[in-house]
């Protein structure tokens, strides 16, 4: 079932070279009522600013989608 989720109330992380909002609770956005969809547990929409990005780090038992929107 599909369900459209106003981005007000998502929550959302603002660090300068990463936008983020977060469909579920996510880091220090905490919604005791948006928790997972079944086994899913993050959906974040990251925007990321040039020449920037994550330091090589380790992930452990998930599954990473990410697609590029604009540039490259």
């Amino acid at each position: 079932m599909m369900k459209k989720i106003d981005h007000r109330n998502m929550g959302r992380s603002c660090l300068g070279w990463l936008d983020s909002w977060f469909h579920f609770s996510f880091a220090e956005y905490y919604n005791p009522k948006n928790m997972h969809y079944g086994v899913l547990r993050v959906v974040n929409d990251d925007t990321i600013q040039p020449h920037t990005g994550f330091e090589t780090h380790p992930h452990r038992d998930m599954e990473i989608i990410t697609y590029v929107i604009e540039g490259g």
